[in-house]
């Protein structure tokens, strides 16, 4: 089977927490850990990074594990990514935060064998939207070259679905939830508390953890996510706010 094509989308220059791909995640570093789970899951990691000088450490990182990247507009991440998409001739692809260590593979799979049924975009599950984070978009590459005809390379698009609606008679769909071990807890990278969380998972359930396992420890350890839930408003809020922001600037 051919290897679904994963852009992993990172930089350091994070507002709230500066070089957060490089913190320690068992004995490599979060993007490390990323990058291998990509491999686990017999996915083909590629590093969609920026121009920035402060991403040459990302780029030196790519390099060590003979893995393809590339560097474009620092806030543009739609238009970096359909450069990504020209300059390694990719027709589809799945998208995969530096934040979301638990993603699932089987539900990237999933979420790309819809995608290949005739959609241009295929949305996270509502689980993953709601800070379960496991699994991406799938998207054609044609989709984002319609989407960024036009834009600048400053534009934000952190909050990508708005500017890829907005394209004349796109076929959308989102995924559906897992038929079982659904994550209703948020597993995503934006506060020190998160980190916490999501290394003591590690601990428990290892770096290759499952959705299944992952399931199973916070249902049978339900006070686990308590050390990062009273999170869970500000990061609801900082989303609304992003997309918010965004309408304004569009």
């Amino acid at each position: 089977m051919k290897k679904i094509p994963a852009l992993i989308s990172v930089r350091t220059s994070s507002s709230r927490m500066p070089e957060k791909c490089f913190l320690p995640f068992g004995n490599q570093t979060m993007l490390e850990h990323i990058i291998n789970r990509s491999i686990h899951y017999n996915l083909e990691p590629i590093v969609c990074t920026t121009i920035d000088a402060s991403d040459d450490s990302i780029v030196k990182l790519a390099n060590k594990y003979s893995i393809k990247f590339y560097r474009g507009p620092i806030e543009n991440k739609l238009l970096r990514w359909g450069q990504c998409c020209d300059y390694f001739d990719l027709k589809l692809f799945h998208s995969v935060d530096a934040d979301d260590p638990f993603f699932c593979g089987d539900e990237v799979k999933r979420s790309y064998e819809l995608l290949q049924t005739g959609f241009d975009i295929v949305s996270p599950s509502p689980s993953s939207s709601n800070g379960g984070a496991t699994v991406g978009y799938s998207l054609t590459a044609d989709i984002v070259k319609r989407a960024t005809l036009g834009m600048s390379d400053d534009l934000d698009t952190e909050m990508i679905l708005p500017y890829l609606e907005k394209v004349k008679d796109i076929k959308k769909t989102t995924l559906t939830d897992p038929n079982e071990n659904i994550i209703k807890e948020r597993m995503t990278l934006d506060y020190h508390e998160d980190y916490i969380f999501l290394e003591s998972v590690r601990l428990l359930i290892g770096n290759m953890g499952s959705r299944k396992d992952l399931f199973n420890l916070l249902k049978n350890n339900p006070d686990l996510s308590k050390i990062n839930a009273f999170r869970s408003d500000e990061w609801s809020k900082n989303q609304k706010d992003k997309t918010l922001i965004q309408d304004e600037r569009k």
